[in-house]
């Protein structure tokens, strides 16, 4: 558990948000100890939220007088994290330290500077109302978008929401002087360049320095080496001699994943209807593909791209999530979510747990961009270099079973989704072709749906259609949505 400390002493550092909704995080590693003269940015510490390995850096220069919390502890958002040696410093009893690992972790989630604490607690009213004013800068989001904070060099300081909310207005935010914490942009900024008025005066904060992203965070580059794989409940477990039991933490990862897979039994109404696909003819086509382009093409994309047709097509209430509540009187109530655009979530299986990573506007690519984006993402969520927002927001998941063993599988529906698709591994055999015999290739296929918003009859010719394309994959090379 969390140490219980928590102080007003402008020398602590707090632990900072590090992403939306996140209020805790397990200590993986200490960067520095106590004594060691740091810069401004140094990485502190490496932290483990549900999802994500952050690198948390330092948000000035000075010496480490205490590091609050060890290796393997669960850290509160908003409690000391570190205290630097100074006048205003306030003794403490510092807590057994473990040496300094060397440094060599270039993995990692971007994060934000918090605003400054009182007594462990966020600062109420004037900065309350300064964190709202800069809600476009701080992990977070302008219109439902999620991102780090990112500069580099003659960059300005903004999230991923601003950014892009610039170029849809055709402005150059690297010209804009920031109002926001830090000199970060806001969306108010970019939307006054953009009518031609004066830019907002800047919001004057706490004084206290504004930790910026650590250069060392590389998230997407899908030729990073994995982290070190650390013991999980994941992960095989060696006994040691002599010793009967090993008693195995649940937290991070596999904590977050149970909590999700509770929610999903018992919110969704699971219903599962399976058959197999005939893609021997998909299997020569994709053997051409790789042939002509000098790329690995499996069958993963095909099938991405025959669900991305269904769901903007006449199976479009399955691209759907959920947004139910109980009432009064114990009914449900809440509204269905459709979505136009298909973000495709790829259940990912990695050293750390299932990850579900997200295509997003996977019906607007044909089948080898679609091959591309699935070695990305997936490769992203094993190194762990894959940002928050790419783990958020799918509208319908695909599960590739058969990538390990198995040929049907009755998968567990990514809440609030309203359907997940399990592709099982291919083989040969049987099947009729024009009323005679013949060996193909069979390509078994799970289709899940929470019955409250699909029924089954829908659900079965929902996967009916899928199969019908995959029958005939020369209609699947163009994406499913101009």
């Amino acid at each position: 558990m969390s140490h219980a400390k928590k102080s007003a002493n402008p020398n602590d550092f707090i632990l900072p948000d590090l992403g939306e909704g996140v209020h805790e995080a397990e200590l993986i590693k200490w960067r520095v100890k106590v004594g060691d003269a740091v810069k401004e940015h140094q990485v502190l510490a490496d932290m483990e939220t549900d999802k994500a390995l952050v690198e948390v850096p330092a948000p000035r220069a000075g010496t480490i007088a205490v590091l609050h919390g060890k290796e393997g502890e669960i850290l509160k958002v908003g409690n000391p994290l570190v205290t630097f040696a100074g006048s205003g410093s306030v003794a403490a009893p510092a807590p057994a330290q473990p040496e300094a690992a060397a440094a060599g972790c270039d993995t990692g989630s971007q994060i934000a500077r918090n605003l400054p604490a009182e007594n462990g607690k966020h600062a109420p009213a004037a900065a309350a109302q300064a964190e709202r004013e800069d809600a476009g800068t701080v992990v977070g989001a302008v219109g439902g978008s999620l991102g780090g904070v990112t500069a580099e060099a003659g960059k300005a300081l903004a999230t991923p929401a601003v950014r892009r909310l610039a170029r849809d207005l055709g402005v150059n935010i690297d010209a804009i002087a920031g109002s926001g914490i830090g000199g970060r942009v806001l969306e108010k900024d970019v939307r006054a360049a953009a009518s031609g008025g004066p830019a907002p005066a800047p919001v004057h904060h706490r004084p206290a320095p504004c930790p910026r992203p650590s250069p060392r965070l590389r998230r997407a580059a899908s030729a990073v080496a994995p982290a070190p794989a650390r013991t999980t409940a994941a992960t095989p477990v060696l006994m040691p001699p002599g010793q009967e039991t090993v008693r195995v933490p649940f937290r991070g990862v596999r904590r977050t994943i149970a909590a999700r897979l509770r929610e999903s039994i018992d919110q969704a109404v699971h219903f599962t209807v399976m058959d197999e696909a005939d893609v021997s003819a998909l299997d020569a086509l994709r053997r051409k593909l790789a042939a002509a382009s000098g790329e690995k093409v499996s069958f993963l994309p095909f099938v991405a791209a025959a669900v991305c047709r269904c769901l903007v097509g006449e199976f479009s209430a399955v691209n759907a999530t959920t947004e139910f509540r109980a009432g009064a009187e114990g009914e449900i109530e809440g509204e269905i979510v459709r979505h136009r655009a298909v973000h495709l979530g790829i259940a990912t299986d990695t050293d750390n747990g299932l990850m579900v990573p997200v295509i997003r506007d996977c019906d607007k690519l044909g089948v080898l961009e679609i091959g591309r984006h699935i070695a990305h993402v997936a490769d992203s969520a094993r190194a762990r270099t894959a940002p928050r927002e790419m783990l958020m927001g799918s509208t319908f998941t695909i599960s590739n079973v058969g990538s390990h063993a198995g040929r049907f599988a009755t998968p567990v529906i990514n809440y609030p989704e309203v359907g997940i698709l399990a592709v099982g591994r291919a083989r040969d055999g049987v099947v009729v072709r024009h009323g005679a015999i013949a060996v193909g290739k069979l390509l078994p296929l799970s289709l899940a749906c929470d019955h409250r918003v699909i029924d089954g009859a829908a659900g079965a010719l929902m996967l009916a259609r899928i199969i019908d394309l995959l029958h005939n994959p020369e209609q699947l090379m163009g994406p499913a949505r101009g």
